[in-house]
């Protein structure tokens, strides 16, 4: 197929992006990045992690997008005191035939809120994490497959550290992209007082089905990524590991360790995403450079020394993107 066909097939096919955005923004003023980042993770078959403080809409945000798609949906909220068998289920004794039955868990959904992640102990971050990385769950002596599509969407408060577990950096490389949410501007914010005030907010009507989601990721595969895109995506993201080969010697001290191979994969996905919610049918440099920042800040560890200069990777990720040659 040539690009021009299939740039065709893919304006046609992507329609439902527009649907799925405006019955969105009947619940959800303003947070378009957000929004779009989610249908990012969505399409790219990726996972999310959602950094802001308090009341910017992350769990709202979360639970209209699986009302727009007619899917399952389950919150769970992750405490101190939550054990992985809350999680996936467990083994239940039934006293009158004395046999074990299954009870499964709420990860069996295709959207899991898992509300305030670093408030959970390390166990149940890894049995998250394993549902997450494998798409299967094993209790007992079975195997169970977790429904397709299934995406977990994780919320963090940056805010309060105090009886928190913070996720460690191997984990976290199993999100696809770490999303942070900002306040709402001045009007957007007097729309929300209104709307909640006057409780004029929407009815979200589903326009898609998760079956249809499954066939939108087949098409997000075909995209066309060029040579000189995939040569773009490896310099950034080995500009990261050693920054001295691209001009980068003040980079040398402040980067702890650079991004992993994931970096890689997740940046020609997330950019194939882009390319087919802006309905294209291939990859431009702007596609890559607009999730670069989602895809590798949660990537990368700067040392002591950028912290003590109160240096973050997203000015790391600044400096790389103005270095790198765009194509």
């Amino acid at each position: 197929m040539d690009i021009a066909e299939l740039n065709e097939k893919i304006k046609h096919e992507s329609a439902f992006v527009d649907l799925l955005q405006n019955e969105i923004g009947k619940v959800i003023i303003g947070q378009k990045v957000m929004i779009e980042r989610l249908l990012i993770g969505l399409l790219g078959n990726g996972h999310v992690l959602l950094e802001g403080v308090p009341g910017l809409a992350k769990t709202l945000a979360i639970k209209t997008l699986a009302s727009a798609m007619k899917a399952k949906y389950q919150r769970i909220q992750f405490t101190p005191d939550l054990l992985p068998a809350d999680l996936v289920g467990t083994m239940i004794y039934n006293q009158k035939d004395g046999n074990f039955f299954i009870r499964k868990g709420p990860i069996f959904a295709n959207f899991i809120l898992a509300d305030e992640i670093n408030r959970a102990p390390a166990k149940v971050q890894s049995a998250l994490l394993e549902a997450m990385q494998e798409r299967q769950v094993t209790i007992g002596e079975e195997t169970f497959y977790l429904d397709e599509p299934f995406l977990v969407l994780a919320t963090q408060n940056p805010i309060e550290q105090e009886g928190t577990y913070p996720l460690p950096e191997a984990q976290v490389d199993r999100f696809m992209l770490k999303v942070k949410i900002t306040y709402p501007s001045r009007e957007e914010e007097l729309k929300i007082m209104r709307q909640n005030v006057n409780k004029t907010e929407g009815i979200v009507q589903p326009v898609i089905t998760p079956q249809e989601i499954i066939k939108a990721r087949g098409l997000v595969q075909e995209v066309y990524v060029d040579e000189k895109i995939e040569k773009y995506i490896l310099d950034i993201v080995f500009a990261t590991r050693n920054p001295k080969l691209f001009g980068l010697e003040k980079l040398v001290d402040l980067i702890s360790y650079g991004a992993s191979p994931r970096a890689s994969i997740n940046l020609a996905l997330g950019a194939k995403a882009m390319a087919f919610i802006k309905r294209r049918g291939y990859v431009i440099p702007e596609d890559v450079r607009a999730i670069c920042f989602d895809v590798l800040r949660h990537r990368m560890a700067v040392s002591y020394e950028a912290e003590a200069e109160e240096i973050t990777s997203e000015n790391i990720i600044e400096e790389i993107l103005n270095k790198i040659e765009v194509p």
